[in-house]
């Protein structure tokens, strides 16, 4: 039997009642659960985008921004040391915790009566803005000019899965599409042997959430986050093996794509045209990943800015990765560093050690990034987000009733600080504010849904308009939320 044979036989196959009967994925309960709903959908796979949906792709209105880089601190840093200076805190260090700041939350881990713990850094004003830093980022208090806090962010989630779902994805359940995916799907690639989104991790391990964080959920899988490594291979598996030569990989390929074609003409699944895409985009990404990810060509100078040592798996190395691929004409770059959990429990997670050397890690890096983003004329246009999944309490964390060995703090999701520089924000301004404590926010408070809608609005997105059918009805990043922020807008 040749291959048209056989995909002949496969489609009748498909028709006949034994298969229908034994294949449904629903069930026939289900369908006929759905028809009552008027909620079912014909297709089993990921719908093709209806010409109507087509028209909704692409940018509604000019863009200040043209590419997003997302700097994600997994495990959420405490505002508290860091930008969100309470002084008044102070005053109630070691007191124990009011009652009406207990009463009706709910804490991950803190049970019984917590002591408040006054802030565990000391801060000073930076900049023309007068902002405040704390003495843990010496290099970024250099840079305040060029940044916007949001200091009364807030989200509905306090576990770091949940959290980091909600804040990539819009949903603190599994199945939604990342921000990323969302970006490449509403407006592509600017480099066809690249991918549109790519994702870097450091830390030692990736986010609570896995790489649900960066998926495709619903959409088509070829936008999904593509993950590389600043160490060894830069994706894994992209390398020939041994004794295949470039000319004998694509003829491979081209005859795995006639058949994937043949398929796709068979059973008119868009995923099959995925495949295909990627395919051809895994032979291109062979010639054109090792050279954008090699960045021993960086002169000496670049690397002393960054603090990167080619050859290690770093943030310093992702930062300067992460120019090099907006560079390139990459959409969107995530960056995900891990280990940010400051509870007290050891050391590791305690504010006067783990947390210390995470902000070392970051603080060069990331202050690097934003001034060689300048200096090549690429900050105007490309907007860099940094922050966590929520906050930290005012309160020293007690777990069943007992002070943590060392100084820690719980998840909190009243208040926590993010802040963007670049493509379309207004360079040295705060937008919101929390009370004395920092415990909630009493101005300028900005949702998550929130935040993504005003990152879409920097890329020319009417966050209401880019949505994708799935299931019955139409979805969007922000689903039915979120308001562009527009006092942060230059």
């Amino acid at each position: 039997m040749n291959i048209q044979q056989e995909l002949t036989f496969r489609k009748l196959s498909f028709q006949t009642r034994r298969h229908f009967l034994r294949t449904c994925t629903s069930g026939m309960g289900a369908i006929a659960l759905g028809s009552l709903l008027n909620s079912c959908t014909s297709q089993a796979a990921t719908p093709a985008p209806s010409e109507g949906e087509d028209r909704r792709r692409g940018r509604h209105f000019p863009a200040r921004a043209k590419r997003i880089i997302y700097l994600h601190m997994a495990g959420s840093p405490s505002q508290l040391e860091l930008f969100d200076y309470k002084p008044t805190l102070a005053k109630y260090d070691g007191k124990d915790c009011p009652g009406d700041l207990l009463e009706g939350k709910k804490f991950a881990f803190i049970q019984g009566t917590p002591k408040m713990l006054g802030p565990q850094a000391s801060f000073s004003q930076h900049g023309q803005s007068g902002a405040w830093v704390s003495e843990r980022l010496p290099h970024f208090s250099q840079v305040v000019d060029e940044v916007c806090f949001l200091k009364a962010m807030y989200t509905d989630q306090f576990n770091h899965a949940p959290a980091q779902l909600l804040l990539q994805t819009s949903s603190p359940r599994l199945g939604r599409p990342s921000m990323g995916a969302w970006v490449t799907y509403g407006l592509g690639s600017e480099n066809e042997n690249l991918p549109g989104f790519v994702v870097l991790v450091s830390g030692g391990k990736t986010p609570s959430a896995g790489k649900s964080a960066w998926g495709s959920g619903f959409l088509p899988t070829v936008y999904q986050g593509v993950q590389c490594r600043s160490e060894g291979e830069p994706v894994l598996f992209l390398s020939d093996p041994d004794h295949v030569n470039r000319d004998l990989r694509r003829a491979s390929i081209q005859a795995i794509n006639q058949i994937n074609r043949m398929q796709y003409d068979t059973f008119q699944d868009p995923e099959i045209l995925t495949r295909i895409a990627q395919y051809e985009m895994a032979f291109n990404m062979q010639m054109s990943v090792p050279e954008v990810m090699d960045i021993n060509k960086e002169p000496e100078h670049i690397h002393r800015l960054y603090g990167s040592e080619p050859g290690k798996a770093s943030f310093a190395n992702n930062c300067l990765l992460a120019r090099r691929l907006v560079e390139q004409g990459v959409r969107f770059v995530q960056l995900f560093h891990w280990g940010w959990d400051s509870h007290g429990n050891g050391e590791l997670e305690s504010l006067h050690h783990g947390f210390v050397r995470k902000c070392k890690e970051v603080d060069q890096a990331m202050t690097a990034l934003l001034k060689d983003l300048k200096q090549r004329g690429l900050l105007e246009d490309t907007l860099v987000v940094w922050g966590g999944e929520f906050g930290r309490t005012p309160m020293w964390e007690n777990r069943g009733g007992r002070m943590a060995p060392y100084k820690g703090r719980d998840h909190h999701n009243e208040a926590f600080t993010m802040w963007l520089a670049g493509g379309g924000i207004k360079g040295g301004m705060t937008h919101g504010e929390t009370d004395d404590i920092g415990y909630y926010g009493i101005n300028g408070r900005t949702h998550v849904h929130d935040l993504q809608a005003t990152l879409l609005h920097c890329l020319g997105i009417d966050h209401e308009k880019l949505t994708y059918h799935y299931q019955g009805r139409d979805f969007r990043l922000t689903d039915v939320h979120g308001r562009v922020v527009k006092e942060v807008l230059a």
